[in-house]
C-alpha cells in the first residue's frame, strides 16, 4: 500500500525534501524480500523476492549490486540492481547477520552469529580469504574510513573487537555494556560508537587508545527504561550529529557528536532498528520492524517528514545515489 499525503502534507514535503536521484532498498526479514523505493517520489516501485530472513544489506562499490545477508540460508546473495534479479551468492559462515565492505570495495567482512567468526570474502572471486575467531554471537561490523581497522561486536561476550584488516588479527578487545549490536566509525576515524541494546547505552571509544571516552545514556519521559534499546547508529561526516535507533521505544535519539549531549528524541515507527543516510546525508531512513514501514528524517531540520509502508519486519536500509 502506498502512503497517501494530504495536499498540505505534500506541499510541506516538497519544501523540506528536495528531489533526489536516488533509490532506497529495504530488507524485510519476515516477508523474505527487498522493497525498492524511488528517492524522488518516495513511492515503492518494486518488491523483489530473495532468500530466507534477509537482514544486513550493503551496496557494491560501483552500486551495480546489492549484497544481502540471507541469514537462514547461510549465504550472502548478490542482487543485480538493473535487472532486480539474484545473480549469485557468496560464501559465509552460518547465520550471517551484518557485514561491512572495505572502503576500496573489496573484501567483504561478514559477522556469522552462530559460529563466532568474522568471515572475510573476496567479492570479485567469491572466495573466503580468512576467518577471524571473535566473541560469542558476533553482530556489529564497522570499518575505519581508511580501511585499516575493523570493529566487530559480540552480543554475548559484550566486547568490541578491534581487528587489523592487513593481518586479520585481533589487536584489542574493549568491554562495553550488555548486548552490543552496532559499531560505527566517526568521519575522521578517531572514534567508534558502539550501541548496547540491553545495557541501554552507547559507548564512544577512542580508536587510538582503545579507551572508552564516554557512555551515553537515554531517558525518554513516559517510556520505561527497558524499552529504550539502542541498536543502529549513524554519524554525520561533518562531526555534527549522531543518530541512534532506540528499538521498542519507537524513538531515534539525536546527539551532539562533540558534546555527547542528547538533543532530542524523534518519534518514528514501532521497534526502530537500523538507519541509513542518503549520499549527501540530507535524509536519514529508519527501519521500523513492528509497524512494517520506514520513516524519513530531514537531517537539517531534525524532523520526521514521512513514513513509507514496506514488507514484513523491515531490518536493513541502504540508499543508492
Amino acid at each position: 500500500m502506498k502512503t497517501q499525503l494530504s495536499l498540505a502534507g505534500a506541499a510541506l514535503l516538497a519544501l523540506v525534501m528536495p528531489a533526489a536521484a536516488e533509490t532506497i532498498y529495504v530488507s524485510n526479514e519476515k516477508s523474505n524480500d527487498i522493497t525498492v523505493i524511488d528517492g524522488e517520489t518516495l513511492e515503492v516501485t518494486a518488491t523483489v523476492a530473495v532468500g530466507q530472513r534477509p537482514r544486513g544489506i550493503t551496496l557494491s562499490h560501483d552500486h551495480k549490486f546489492l549484497y544481502i545477508c540471507a541469514s537462514d540460508d547461510d549465504t550472502v546473495e548478490v542482487l543485480d540492481l538493473e535487472a532486480l534479479e539474484i545473480v549469485g551468492t557468496m560464501p559465509s559462515g552460518p547465520d550471517p547477520e551484518l557485514f561491512v565492505l572495505h572502503p576500496d570495495g573489496n573484501p567483504l567482512y561478514i559477522a556469522n552469529e552462530d559460529d563466532n567468526m568474522v568471515t572475510v570474502v573476496d567479492v570479485e572471486k567469491g572466495t573466503v580469504l580468512a576467518e577471524v575467531p571473535v566473541g560469542v554471537e558476533p553482530e556489529g561490523m564497522g570499518i575505519s574510513p581508511d580501511g585499516a581497522v575493523l570493529v566487530n561486536t559480540s552480543e554475548t561476550t559484550n566486547m568490541a573487537h578491534f581487528i587489523d584488516t592487513a593481518t586479520h588479527q585481533i589487536t584489542a578487545n574493549v568491554l562495553v555494556d550488555n548486548r552490543p549490536r552496532f559499531a560505527e566509525f566517526s568521519g575522521d576515524g578517531k572514534q567508534v560508537w558502539v550501541s548496547a541494546e540491553i545495557g541501554g547505552t552507547v559507548s564512544v571509544i577512542d580508536t587510538g587508545t582503545k579507551e572508552i571516552i564516554t557512555k551515553i545514556g537515554f531517558e525518554i519521559p513516559g517510556v520505561q527504561p527497558e524499552a529504550i534499546q539502542p541498536v543502529g547508529v549513524a554519524l554525520t561526516d561533518d562531526g555534527k550529529y549522531a543518530f541512534v535507533a532506540l528499538g521498542p521505544s519507537n524513538r531515534v535519539a539525536v546527539i551532539d557528536q562533540q558534546s555527547f549531549e542528547v538533543l532530542e528524541y524523534l518519534l518514528v515507527g514501532q521497534r526502530v532498528w537500523q538507519l541509513g543516510f542518503n549520499a549527501d546525508q540530507s535524509r536519514l531512513y529508519t527501519t521500523n520492524g513492528n509497524s512494517n514501514d520506514i520513516s524519513v528524517i530531514d537531517v537539517a531540520d531534525r524532523e520526521v517528514v514521512k513514513s513509507i509502508t514496506v514488507g514484513q519486519a523491515p531490518w536493513g536500509v541502504v540508499v543508492k545515489p
